[in-house]
Parts: structure tokens; sequence; C-alpha cells
């Protein structure tokens, strides 16, 4: 009987290989969850008017630098084959060889990519943060150690937030509408559906960082300091809301819900908030709206204060 060679094998493996690897891309090609880059969302329409700009830009990018990595890759595996050491050959190859149009090709093409990654980029942040335009009406998200307080402006009224201390505890029977990260327990920020909200961000204590993973979109909260951004949620539902600054010892507990809801029922739950004496606004402790103008600085990473 005779034995593949060990060269056989490693052609029947690699081949097996990029086999199974095509028949996984492509089955997957139709998917949402690759069609949006494996960032969150959701089959029956946009979270916000602003996740489909996001994820555009997202897949935008991947797909290029696929490209790219493919044609590198290839390049490298080509060269392997082709200028390897062959049987008998002892000589080094010419080592002064040069050649001016590749040269110049290798800086020209990463200087036309960089450019116009920041071409796209500055478009879409340029549009994502224009906070311009006249809000339906404005929220005051106050963050604290460890939780949420929140002032609706136009209303007249807050909503105070308490501490999640135990944040493994809550499971899948504490989840509000079954979405993930969402418990009856935390603070939950109302939103109505299809206005145009403000959000005026500022922190009690030590950075803090709001961030809705369904909106794809976070804003970092400094002490003294006020940070804006617009939205219009355009889907009804309930998503997880969570800090993303590493704040101190019980960051992990930071959690509230957004419930974004009917103009009716948003009203409803102004309504209960004054029927429950929490009408005007919660200060910021040693900080006033008027002490800072409010500026639309995209997400950076902060050191803790």
């Amino acid at each position: 009987m005779r034995s593949n060679s060990p060269r056989r094998t490693r052609r029947a493996l690699v081949s097996a290989a990029m086999t199974a690897a095509g028949v996984a891309l492509l089955s997957g090609c139709s998917s949402d969850a690759l069609q949006r880059g494996f960032l969150p969302g959701f089959d029956d329409g946009e979270v916000t008017n602003q996740t489909g700009r996001i994820t555009d830009m997202w897949v935008g990018a991947w797909e290029v630098l696929l490209v790219v990595g493919l044609i590198v890759w290839g390049l490298m595996l080509w060269c392997i084959t082709v200028y390897r050491k062959r049987k008998d050959d002892n000589q080094l190859p010419v080592q002064t060889r040069y050649h001016m149009p590749l040269e110049i090709m290798y800086t020209a093409v990463p200087t036309i990519m960089i450019l116009t990654f920041f071409f796209f980029t500055d478009r879409d942040m340029t549009e994502i943060q224009d906070t311009s335009a006249e809000p339906d009406l404005t929220i005051q998200a106050i963050g604290k150690q460890w939780s949420w307080d929140f002032n609706y402006l136009d209303s007249d009224v807050y909503s105070v937030g308490q501490q999640e201390s135990d944040p493994s505890s809550l499971g899948v029977d504490d989840r509000i509408e079954d979405a993930p990260g969402t418990a009856e327990s935390l603070p939950t920020l109302y939103l109505p559906v299809d206005q145009r909200v403000e959000f005026e961000l500022q922190s009690r204590d030590v950075i803090h960082s709001f961030w809705v993973p369904a909106f794809l979109y976070k804003q970092d909260m400094i002490p003294g300091r006020t940070n804006t951004f617009q939205v219009i949620p355009e889907r009804e539902g309930v998503y997880a809301g969570k800090c993303a600054e590493l704040c101190g010892e019980f960051h992990s507990g930071m959690l509230f819900n957004v419930a974004v809801v009917s103009q009716e029922e948003f009203d409803e739950h102004m309504d209960e908030l004054r029927e429950l004496g929490q009408t005007g606004s919660i200060p910021v402790e040693g900080f006033s709206r008027e002490q800072s103008e409010p500026t639309n600085d995209a997400h950076a990473e902060g050191e803790e204060s």
C-alpha cells in the first residue's frame, strides 16, 4: 500500500480549509448580521437616524481592508512560491535591485487610501455630531458613581437612578421585553419615537461615558464640561445602556434601560413623574448648565478623574 507524501497531505488540507472557508463565507453573505458587519441591529428597521450611516462607514471600511488584505496576502504567497530557495541553489540573489515605479506605488497607494478614509470619516462624523438643528426635546443625562439621573428639561421633571449592586445576578427573567442587558431594577430613560432628542451629558464626579450599544454611538461625560449630541430614535423598543469608561469599583453595575415609545406613552410617563413629585431638575454638584457651553466632542478615551 502506498502512503501519501507529506506535501500531498498538506495540499489536501489547505484545499479543504479554503473550500470550507469559501462555503462558510458564501452561506453567510445573505445574513443580516454579516451585512451589518456584526454590529448591533434589527431586521425591521434602523434604531436611530444615524445607525445606517455608521453601519455603512464600518462595513465599507472593512470591505476595503479585506480587499487590500487579500492582495497583500496573495502577493506574499506568490513571492514565497516563485522566489523560494531551490534545491542546489546556494547563491544569494542580487541585493541591490529596485524598481522605481513599484516604489512609487508603495507610497502613493497607502497615501490615497488614508486620504479617502479621512474624507468619508470626516463627512460622516460631521453629520453624526451636528447639533445645529432645533431639537424637539432636550434631556440632561448625569453620570454618577455608579448610576444615572435624567432631567427632562422641556417637561420640567426628572428621574433618579440607583446603583445596581450585583449586576451578575441579573438574568433572562429580569429582562424587559426580552431585550438583552435590560432589567426592571435599572433606571429607564424614556424617548419619544421619531422626535429629535438633544442630550446634554454631564458628570457629577469622575469621567463616565454614555453608551447605548444599539445607537452605535457613545460620548464621554467629563466633570465641569457639557458634551452634546442629537439623535432621532426611529424604532420603538427597549435597549440596554451602560457606562463605557472605567469609573471605579462598581463600574460594571452602572447600567440603564432606554425605552423608545410613542409620544402618548412618553407623555404619560412625564405625568407619572409629576405625580410622584419629581418636578424640576436635579443639579449637578458644583456645576451648572450656564458654566459651560454645550459641545459635541466625539468619544475619546479618558482617564479616571
